[in-house]
């Protein structure tokens, strides 16, 4: 969190893979904390476990969209 908060404007938070935003098929594991989405407010979550490359491209290309807006 000290981070994001150090980051100047504009940022953006990309979370890629199930498990990153809410713990994926690990979800409730000792080892594995809860998701990043109660943490951080999430501008583009790519799908996947792991995701497809081409996924992670359509993501970006989404958040860039997204900026030109």
């Amino acid at each position: 969190m000290k981070a994001y908060k150090n980051v100047p404007e504009p940022k953006f938070v990309i979370a890629v893979g199930d498990c990153v935003l809410d713990g994926g098929v690990f979800k409730g594991s000792y080892a594995i904390m809860d998701g990043i989405k109660d943490k951080l407010p999430v501008d583009i979550w790519i799908k996947g476990c792991p995701p497809e490359p081409i996924d992670i491209i359509s993501g970006l290309l989404k958040l860039f969209e997204n900026i030109e807006k």
